[in-house]
């Protein structure tokens, strides 16, 4: 991906970059060329972002064309946004009261250069504001009253950088680009055609991908012309560099998993797992309404609140299964044999839900897990029982979580009405890649649920397909992204 970036004046802009060009905002606007040019980043650096004024228009026209510009157009309305504001006041709050609480006045203000502050100790601030409000250069106000809060932010001009302040930005703008032309503009990266997020969290403990995983999936793509870099949540105000976002961290909805999907969808990346698959197979109440109503098979459900928990026994019967409609990896799942137990995990369950979800106990010594992706079967696998216990992780006593066996199995070798169930029930998802666990018993073919971000770890789910596995990944995405690039839509 190509820099531009865009001033009103390029006599004055001082900065040179290797492989950077700087253009004027009127040439940007008006000249041919720049309408022709594909997978550039536009940093836009015009003094105002004013309503119809020039650098209004270098955004405007930057996203018509299907550049990335920086700042966005959503970003320059966000910022003259109260309500967004307010939003990032709050969200704020605690990086707020960190940054500024030993300061002993009661107004302050932060200038924001690429992410960067001049004292290091407001850096982590400066870059939450930076990726909240991705522009390239921010000024924000702040006021004291019982505690510090976010009055104003607003983007500024180079001209207003004080003089004392430049050469500071001239090392952080550098440092910054030369950064981007290395992790996304193909300067050195042979002859990757796009650009990939691959989103992960080094320190989460159980990941959906561990770390042989993800270096195979970075040479996956670097086979077939893509070059993947890892990412981490401070990375947001990037997200518009790419041309396509994978997430490998475990998502949810009041997550910034889910915001960076929801980001990366609005800019125009081909996202997996995408918004819609996140808030899906993030609630059991959805799954359990969709597979009932597409008939596809499943263990007796019955979606409880407080007035009815004394019907569950009536519909499900002894022994149960209790989920929050948020659970995931069987965490915020119990297990009751007894009314007396019944009643005390509903209860203990809808202190954090109005609605709980009850389901027939299927017992088996493993789930086959089909991994799906664009509607069709990746991969298959057994995810046997944890030792001693009815689901494939438990937690020890001292607090580690043991697993099940997996044992990989070729897709044509499983059976074929478990891939066909799990394939279907995915469809009703949507075409990204999905991990459904099924159980076979006395013959009957039963859906347990749909997960977003299945694990795919190196020496487990890929034991058949080794390299494979990774490449038909990736091939998806160069698919979707080539259409994008081409202004088709997928079919």
């Amino acid at each position: 991906m190509s820099i531009l970036i865009v001033v009103n004046s390029p006599d004055k802009w001082p900065l040179h970059v290797p492989g950077v060009e700087v253009v004027s905002a009127r040439g940007y606007v008006s000249e041919a060329r720049f309408s022709d040019l594909r997978g550039v980043k536009v940093f836009n650096l015009c003094k105002s972002y004013r309503y119809q004024s020039l650098g209004y228009y270098v955004s405007l026209l930057a996203e018509a064309r299907g550049h990335r510009p920086m700042p966005s157009i959503t970003t320059i309305q966000d910022l003259k946004s109260p309500a967004m504001l307010r939003l990032a006041a709050d969200d704020l709050e605690e990086t707020i009261e960190e940054s500024l609480g030993r300061i002993g006045s009661d107004e302050f203000t932060l200038s924001v250069y690429f992410g960067r502050n001049l004292a290091r100790k407001h850096d982590r601030l400066a870059l939450k504001l930076f990726n909240l409000f991705p522009a390239p250069l921010l000024r924000a106000e702040f006021v004291r009253e019982k505690t510090w809060t976010l009055r104003s932010i607003a983007p500024i001009p180079v001209g207003d950088v004080p003089a004392e302040h430049r050469p500071f930005l001239l090392e952080v703008a550098q440092e910054y680009f030369a950064g981007r032309r290395r992790a996304g503009s193909g300067v050195g990266r042979g002859t990757s055609r796009f650009d990939l997020a691959i989103l992960h969290n080094p320190e989460e403990d159980a990941k959906p991908s561990n770390q042989g995983a993800l270096e195979k999936f970075i040479r996956a793509a670097r086979e077939l012309g893509i070059e993947a870099d890892l990412i981490t949540r401070d990375d947001y105000a990037r997200l518009a560099e790419f041309d396509g976002l994978f997430i490998r961290e475990t998502t949810k909805v009041n997550h910034h998993t889910y915001r960076f999907s929801r980001r990366a969808a609005a800019e125009g990346l081909v996202v997996i797992d995408d918004p819609e698959s996140i808030v899906r197979c993030s609630n059991k109440v959805f799954l359990a309404e969709m597979l009932e109503r597409h008939d596809i098979g499943h263990p007796r459900t019955f979606i409880a609140h407080k007035d009815n928990i004394e019907d569950i026994p009536l519909y499900v019967g002894f022994p149960c299964v209790l989920k929050q409609p948020d659970s995931a990896f069987s965490q915020g799942v119990m297990k009751a044999t007894d009314p007396a137990m019944l009643e005390q995990q509903t209860r203990e369950l809808l202190e954090g839900s109005d609605l709980v979800i009850a389901q027939e106990f299927v017992p088996s010594e493993f789930d086959w897990r089909v991994g799906v992706l664009d509607g069709k079967a990746l991969f298959v696998c057994k995810y046997h029982m944890a030792r001693g216990h009815w689901q494939i992780v438990t937690t020890t006593r001292s607090g580690e979580r043991e697993f099940g066996r997996v044992e990989a199995v070729p897709i044509d070798e499983a059976p074929r009405r478990v891939v066909s169930a799990a394939v279907r029930a995915a469809s009703h998802i949507g075409d990204g890649l999905y991990g459904v666990d099924v159980k076979q018993v006395d013959g009957k073919v039963y859906v347990i649920e749909v997960n977003d971000n299945p694990n795919i770890d190196s020496g487990y789910e890929d034991k058949v397909l080794g390299k494979d596995l990774y490449l038909r990944v990736m091939q998806v995405f160069l698919s979707r992204m080539e259409a994008r690039r081409e202004g088709r839509q997928r079919v």
